[in-house]
């Protein structure tokens, strides 16, 4: 039997916290259906080896989206084990930092609708995979003085 050793993650998760909340039921009807829309951006500090996710909801009414009922910005912080340039940074790592973070955003929408004495909204669960070329495509760069976008 081989004696398989520990290896250190590529990354760690760090942090984080909900920076941005609004909550506004008062346009909604009761049992409406919901449009949920999701964004992601972030920004890499390439000579420290931390990349900051930002990912943005919103749940609107399928028939109005111009009405948003819960608005959220929730900021996460996640480090390699070593500054690498963003070129090298493993395609794996913008799936994964979105899939970490998802199950805190919807356990605090849940939370978030049940404390406002609502129906909860319980997000499904959802393949966040196609938010990866999303993040890769809005991340900003910052190598020292120089700050390069991927947009």
């Amino acid at each position: 039997m081989a004696n398989i050793q520990p290896t250190e993650a590529a990354f760690s998760f760090n942090n984080y916290s909900f920076d941005t909340v609004k909550l506004d039921f008062s346009k909604l009807a009761d049992q409406v259906s919901l449009h949920l829309d999701f964004t992601a951006n972030g920004i890499y500090y390439e000579n420290e080896g931390r990349y900051e996710l930002r990912i943005e909801f919103s749940a609107s009414p399928d028939n109005d989206a111009t009405i948003n009922a819960i608005e959220i910005v929730c900021n996460a912080g996640f480090s390699f084990q070593k500054p690498i340039r963003f070129q090298d940074i493993p395609p794996f790592f913008f799936s994964n930092s979105i899939a970490i973070i998802f199950p805190y955003i919807r356990a605090f929408v849940s939370t978030l609708t049940i404390q406002a004495n609502h129906a909860p909204i319980v997000l499904p669960t959802l393949n966040v995979t196609p938010l990866k070329d999303e993040l890769i495509k809005n991340s900003l760069v910052i190598n020292g003085a120089d700050a390069l976008s991927h947009s």
